[in-house]
């Protein structure tokens, strides 16, 4: 269960798609703090330079591979505890059992989450948060934010941030030595999985914008379970006709 956090999958396609764009003449309505966010992403940029990212690189050198895996494995298991509450919220019954069963099996017979034996058996591993629940419920995005040390969200995700922390296995460990080590750990397990696509988004013309319209993107993406709507001013700019749009599309 070692799967990469979504909005890097997402920065991924999009950069390999050569989706890059320029800043100038520019002003995306979804982005009205951009000043903000653009000092937010610069401040974030240093830390990750100075800190985070060599860290992670030292990791990466001296941890052998089953260890990473493992510890990506033992993060994505307590990942499933949000997963299975959020699933209830949105009336998916069916997966919240299936989710339940695969932390079990993980738990126990994947010692701790660290043997993915779910997928080995067949799983499927869902991936719900107190920002999709909201999402699918009707609640409207709203503006993006890039938070300091947090990174990219809205204002509806950043709503969700503390029930989902409430729901953090780490914040009930008392031992407090333990539970920051837990944190620390998780930062550099979801840095380690972002270090292959470093160099790809240092290619972009605007990061900033890369990780923005990647993580807009993806959001919707989970909110509608892989089948968002259509965009309307897509068709409205490039099809003149909606039947020979569609006729393109179906070729």
């Amino acid at each position: 269960m070692n799967k990469l956090p979504n909005l890097f999958g997402s920065i991924l396609i999009l950069i390999l798609s050569g989706c890059a764009t320029s800043t100038d003449n520019y002003s995306d309505p979804n982005d009205p703090f951009e000043s903000f966010n653009r000092a937010s992403y610069r401040f974030n940029k240093a830390v990750d330079k100075v800190i985070l990212k060599p860290v992670t690189k030292g990791y990466d050198a001296i941890a052998p591979m089953p260890v990473k895996v493992g510890v990506s494995n033992f993060f994505s298991n307590l990942g499933e505890i949000p997963t299975i509450f959020n699933g209830l919220l949105q009336g998916k019954i069916a997966d919240a059992f299936s989710d339940t069963g695969r932390f079990l099996i993980n738990s126990t017979l994947g010692l701790a989450g660290i043997m993915d034996v779910a997928t080995d058996l067949g799983i499927e591993e869902n991936d719900e948060d107190f920002g999709q629940t909201l999402g699918a419920w009707g609640f409207d995005s709203g503006a993006y934010i890039m938070l300091p040390l947090l990174g990219p969200t809205t204002i509806r995700d950043s709503l969700g941030i503390p029930l989902d922390g409430y729901l953090s296995f780490s914040r009930y460990v008392d031992h407090v030595p333990t539970r920051n080590s837990l944190y620390l750990a998780r930062i550099v397990d979801l840095r380690y999985r972002l270090l292959p696509i470093d160099g790809q988004l240092e290619d972009a013309l605007d990061e900033y914008t890369f990780v923005k319209d990647a993580f807009l993107m993806h959001r919707e993406y989970q909110v509608y379970d892989g089948d968002p709507p259509e965009d309307e001013d897509f068709y409205d700019e490039y099809c003149d006709d909606e039947d020979e749009c569609d006729d393109e599309v179906i070729d």
